[in-house]
């Protein structure tokens, strides 16, 4: 098995009856990484067990280790490539984001020091997606603020009498409006209808950020709003499920369908202008339903994975791609009054 680890690994991923399997090795790699990233062949293995590999919560490995190996795996899959980004052309660096595009969001460069960041992924900057890019500059820009420690208040927001129980500071009472006005298929410069009441029933530093914990909050429940919270910014994002979520591992279809779906997202608190409204163009794929993602819409439109819960958005079947790229810093799901 020694021998011919990557090769059995990769394996465990081509069958579902293989899932016993593929949990062993990913726990035995977890504590000896080097099993598959050092071996021979670990540039063979496929996009989806690197995906599935780096973005184990028990990965004895830095940051920095991580990301030089999924540069090494991205590079070997493009022959034409070197290793020196000083030499690439507009063409490799295309190349180079379409092979990583599904494994750079598990990456945790805020564990990275700024030297680091701005050594080994600054070269890179071309294949990271602009708004994760422009995250993490204000980040280590602001290093040593982000790296002290200091307690986020919990927010209790008022709308007409009515309390939204959020510990989400940017998500404001114009938030709420707005989305209100969105599930009434109103334009945000229209007269409201009717103010939703926005009742919170998951919250993911209470109530734990895993798909797991989420499934079994939120399964079968209808009508609900997601609002999740950029790790490195005021920014955020969400969605609105008129359906019940589900888990729905061995159907013929993981997708539920509905017309009024839609995703979201906000540049900065208070800013309403400064905003992104994507609707669902294909219905029959409007909601993903799969116990291993979070609260997931459309293809790759918005899919939450991984235990901490990253994001990643490219637009498949939604009328825009939204800004969410990113690690979460905490997310909640209310449910509305319909």
């Amino acid at each position: 098995m020694e021998q011919n680890f990557s090769l059995i690994y990769q394996t465990s991923f081509e069958n579902d009856s293989f899932s016993e399997l593929q949990n062993f090795c990913t726990d035995l790699i977890s504590k000896q990484p080097e099993k598959i990233f050092s071996s021979p062949d670990f540039t063979s293995i496929s996009e989806e067990s690197l995906t599935t590999l780096i973005q184990h919560d028990n990965l004895q490995m830095s940051g920095v280790q991580v990301w030089e190996y999924v540069l090494k795996w991205g590079i070997a899959q493009n022959p034409e490539l070197s290793s020196d980004p000083s030499s690439y052309s507009k063409d490799n660096f295309n190349a180079l984001t379409n092979t990583l595009q599904s494994s750079i969001p598990f990456v945790k460069f805020i564990d990275f020091t700024p030297k680091e960041f701005f050594d080994k992924v600054y070269p890179y900057k071309k294949i990271i997606p602009e708004e994760l890019l422009d995250d993490l500059f204000k980040y280590f820009l602001n290093y040593d603020y982000n790296s002290s420690s200091r307690v986020e208040p919990q927010i209790i927001k008022e709308i007409s009498s009515k309390s939204i129980d959020s510990k989400i500071e940017s998500f404001q009472n114009v938030h709420v409006e707005i989305i209100s006005k969105w599930i009434d298929r109103l334009e945000v410069t229209d007269e409201i209808r009717k103010l939703y009441e926005f009742k919170l029933i998951l919250r993911g530093s209470r109530d734990g950020l895993t798909p797991k914990k989420f499934h079994e909050i939120c399964d079968n429940q209808s009508h609900t709003v997601v609002i999740f919270k950029n790790k490195f910014s005021n920014r955020i994002f969400g969605g609105y499920n008129p359906i019940i979520w589900a888990s729905n591992d061995t159907a013929v279809s993981r997708y539920g369908e509905t017309k009024d779906s839609f995703i979201f997202s906000f540049e900065n608190d208070g800013d309403i202008e400064n905003h992104i409204l994507s609707r669902v163009i294909d219905e029959k794929h409007a909601i993903y339903y799969y116990s291993g993602y979070g609260p997931s819409f459309g293809g790759e439109d918005f899919k939450t994975f991984g235990n901490e819960l990253t994001v990643a958005c490219y637009k498949t079947y939604y009328e825009k791609s939204i800004k969410c790229n990113s690690s979460v810093e905490e997310y909640e799901v209310f449910q509305i009054n319909i």
